[in-house]
């Protein structure tokens, strides 16, 4: 019985009408690229999507990038990311990006104390 209630459940579900998204206007899209792998662009829509960037060519054959994206979030606050990619991988910087919990005092000094026997050449085995 439960399994033919689910069965219907997923049937009207399935069968609900799909809303459509709404089109959004692009207000800005200027675009360079010189061919040399040195780049630009600039993206902006009516709905508050940014994105820029310029890049270009790294030493070890990579793209190197800085740049910056935002949106806006459901509620009307702002999310803006910037970032660098070169050699070092991808650094983004946000307040928006989750950090992780500073380290309990004692765990901090449980660690500077491991440091300090390290460096006196102590040993556990």
């Amino acid at each position: 019985m439960k399994l033919v209630l689910l069965a219907c459940m997923a049937v009207v579900a399935a069968a609900a009408p799909q809303l459509a998204p709404l089109p959004v206007a692009i207000l800005r899209d200027d675009r360079q690229d010189n061919g040399d792998g040195n780049f630009q662009y600039i993206f902006e829509t009516e709905n508050g999507i940014a994105v820029e960037s310029s890049g270009t060519p790294g030493i070890q054959g990579q793209s190197n990038m800085q740049g910056s994206f935002r949106y806006t979030l459901d509620d009307g606050r702002v999310v803006e990311v910037r970032y660098i990619a070169d050699e070092n991988g991808f650094q983004p910087q946000s307040d928006w990006l989750p950090t992780p919990h500073p380290l309990p005092l004692h765990a901090q000094e449980q660690i500077r104390f491991a440091e300090e026997q390290r460096a006196l050449g102590v040993t556990f085995e």
